[in-house]
């Protein structure tokens, strides 16, 4: 009797077993992997078959290879095609650079540096005159050629010329305010050549009392806008700037004092660029 009850339960746990996991024969062929991947991880694997273990299919240093140096940073092909590149770049600017150094403002002016920022100071008769400019975006857009121009030899283009926007400051003694001229090279009068018609190569765009050293002109102070201005008066505006060294010979030794500085100040962020890029 007893062995008929425990045939009984057996055959019962049989059928039980097999109704449950109807599934499994069709999901286990997913999920095995194939001799050829196998084979392929288990080289990567550090244990190998010497010993008897598993292979680790993501270890991190062996499945997912990257390039690094010693700084820690990523480093591609194309990184090191940008810095051949900037390397021959550097090169080729410093061969056309003339002036390694700054040349020297004419008029006693004290020259001040900043970064890509310069100030100019000279005292005239208890005056004190300063002029700030920055050579950042100072360089005019390239304009577009015609199609029989741009065949011309490299001989053959213009120079780059820097024509920063500059700020002339000029304070007497015993005033609380200084006079200000927010100045500009008109793109159409930024050279002018032999045999020509000497005119302005600068203008004034406005002029305000603001206080003395202040960066930031206060938006409470007057300001005049010269765009409407009665020409007379204009002109003795530029002839007042013209009195303290501040003329045509100053404005062409500006721009050639921004054109070094500018390249200068080029040359170096291609050096930085190279160096960041390369990470040595």
């Amino acid at each position: 009797m007893l062995k008929s009850v425990s045939r009984a339960v057996q055959l019962a746990a049989r059928l039980s077993s097999r109704s449950s996991a109807p599934a499994a024969p069709a999901i286990r062929p997913a999920l095995r992997p194939s001799r050829t991947f196998t084979r392929s991880i288990w080289s990567l694997s550090t244990s190998g078959a010497a010993s008897g273990s598993r292979p680790r299919l993501l270890t991190a240093t062996r499945a997912l290879p990257t390039v690094s140096c010693g700084c820690g940073s990523l480093h591609t092909e194309g990184d090191k095609a940008f810095a051949e590149f900037l390397t021959d770049e550097i090169k080729e600017e410093k061969k056309i650079q003339k002036n390694t150094n700054l040349p020297k403002m004419s008029g006693g002016w004290e020259l001040e540096l900043s970064g890509t920022e310069a100030k100019l100071v000279r005292s005239v008769s208890g005056e004190k005159v300063t002029i700030t400019f920055n050579v950042n975006n100072s360089i005019p857009p390239q304009l577009e050629e015609e199609p029989e121009q741009t065949q011309k030899s490299q001989e053959d283009e213009p120079d780059i010329v820097s024509t920063p926007n500059f700020v002339v400051e000029v304070t007497k003694q015993g005033t609380k305010n200084s006079l200000v001229f927010d100045c500009h090279y008109p793109e159409d009068e930024s050279g002018h050549g032999e045999g020509e018609e000497e005119s302005d190569i600068f203008s004034i765009r406005e002029v305000s009392f603001q206080p003395e050293g202040d960066v930031d002109w206060k938006e409470t102070s007057y300001t005049l806008n010269t765009d409407s201005l009665d020409w007379a008066l204009y002109d003795h505006l530029m002839d007042f700037l013209a009195d303290r060294g501040v003329d045509n010979t100053f404005a062409d030794e500006l721009m050639e004092l921004s054109t070094a500085l500018e390249h200068q100040e080029y040359i170096k962020f291609l050096e930085e660029l190279s160096t960041f890029i390369k990470c040595k």
